[in-house]
């Protein structure tokens, strides 16, 4: 039987932090009742199966889920613009030691984020308008409430995806190897990382572990600890979306940034 593993520590507070509620305008259309990003992914590379565009990346050997579910959202954000990059194995493994500094130990979400902002996460010679693969790619992040499905689901339908840290329930790979979907129950002192990629109005669609994952909002709202949206270059468009604010939120970048 496959292992799976965890490795998200708690939340890390910083006060820097910019948050998504403070750039949605009043323009801002409702988000629809439900939206899919991995059909129009898969769709765009071919149909490849999920575990070849979003696989495991060590995470059945390592606890490195916060490097995974960040190489995931780098092959949505290439995949919607009809590109592909899977980072390999070796490249996710590298980076989760290099930020660890050598130890096993996991990593918290706000460490990889601030380290994508201003570097190259994975391997790619050609960048594109919409994938977050450099420093000067990576317009932001920003979080997102996780009580706040409104904002979550915005977010999934304005950025290609959430990524998301929750606190592990007692029955998480059970429910995994079941094909179920993850609901509410004991929790347990391990964290995890995954990204969120489509939801409706029952539960949210996440890529973890090789394979795909849905979670009911109830869950969601018994685990999710942290939420980040990750904002693109094509955010800057005059088209992207009038209901958000990215000026504003480019001059506050500009005042806490460092």
């Amino acid at each position: 039987m496959p292992t799976y593993r965890f490795g998200k520590h708690p939340p890390k507070i910083d006060y820097r932090t910019l948050r998504l509620a403070d750039y949605l305008g009043p323009a801002l259309p409702p988000p629809p009742a439900s939206f899919e990003n991995l059909p129009r992914v898969e769709t765009n590379l071919k149909n490849q199966p999920v575990g070849t565009l979003f696989p495991i990346d060590g995470n059945d050997v390592y606890g490195d889920c916060t490097i995974a579910a960040a190489a995931h959202a780098d092959t949505m954000y290439y995949g919607l613009d009809s590109d592909e990059l899977v980072p390999s194995r070796q490249e996710v493994v590298k980076l989760y030691f290099k930020l660890t500094g050598g130890p096993d130990t996991g990593l918290d979400m706000l460490t990889v984020l601030d380290y994508w902002r201003h570097h190259n996460l994975f391997t790619r010679s050609q960048p594109l308008s919409l994938a977050p693969i450099s420093g000067d790619e990576m317009i932001s992040y920003v979080s997102i409430n996780p009580k706040n499905h409104v904002h979550v689901q915005q977010a999934i339908r304005l950025f290609g995806g959430v990524y998301v840290g929750f606190q592990v329930q007692q029955n998480c790979v059970r429910e995994f190897e079941a094909h179920q979907p993850w609901a509410p129950g004991p929790l347990t002192n391990d964290g995890h990382a995954v990204f969120a990629a489509d939801y409706d109005q029952t539960n949210v669609r996440v890529l973890t572990w090789g394979s795909t994952q849905l979670g009911s909002w109830a869950w969601w709202d018994e685990c999710v600890d942290e939420a980040y949206a990750i904002l693109p270059p094509a955010a800057r468009k005059s088209e992207f979306n009038p209901g958000f604010n990215l000026k504003q939120l480019e001059a506050d970048l500009a005042k806490v940034a460092n």
